[in-house]
This record gives C-alpha cells, structure tokens and sequence, in this order.
C-alpha cells in the first residue's frame, strides 16, 4: 500500500481521489475486466490467450490498486473484511445446501 501511496503523492492525485470518484474509477476498471470476456464463450474463457491474459492482469491491478486507495480511505483492513464475510457466507450459504447450485441463499 505504501508504493500506491507514495505514487499518487508524488503526482499529486490525492485531491482527485474521493471516495466517491475511486467507487467510479474502479468501477470503469471492473468494466474493463468484463469487456475481455465479451462474447467469449464458457470455454474460451477459461482459456485465455497469453495476451488476454496480459491484459486481464493489468485490469485487476487497476481494480486493486482502486480497492486499496478506497478501503485505505477509510481505514479498512480488507483482509479481516474479507473474512468476516465468508463467516457470514458460511452461516447464509451452508456447504450441504448450496454445493453444486447456484440459487440464492433465500432460495436454499
């Protein structure tokens, strides 16, 4: 995190890093990731060419590093975020009801 913040300091961006406007620039960046699957098929990807994948990789930077900068914003640890989540996951989506479909926790 500290690379991420020394860069946008050293071109001063922070004044353009709202919480706000890194939700939207992530957001566009997400929608980046999505466009490398457009009209792929289920098959295709699963199979992306080197320079897709390439391609894939640098987007989910960007996403990251706009995650980072959001969650750093407002003192997220997102590793503890993220575990708490899967507890809650766990408890909403029990493994012998919802292996092997893809129904909504409502729907179990």
């Amino acid at each position: 995190m500290d690379s991420v913040r020394k860069f946008s300091q050293d071109r001063d961006w922070d004044q353009f890093h709202s919480p706000k406007n890194l939700a939207m620039a992530m957001s566009v960046e997400v929608a980046e990731v999505v466009e490398l699957f457009q009209w792929l098929t289920q098959e295709e990807s699963k199979r992306l060419s080197k320079s897709k994948k390439q391609m894939l990789e640098e987007e989910l930077a960007d996403v990251y590093i706009y995650l980072l900068k959001l969650a750093a914003h407002y003192n997220i640890n997102l590793i503890n975020a993220a575990r708490k989540k899967l507890t809650k996951n766990a408890l909403k989506y029990p493994a012998p009801k919802a292996r092997g479909n893809a129904k909504k926790y409502t729907e179990l």
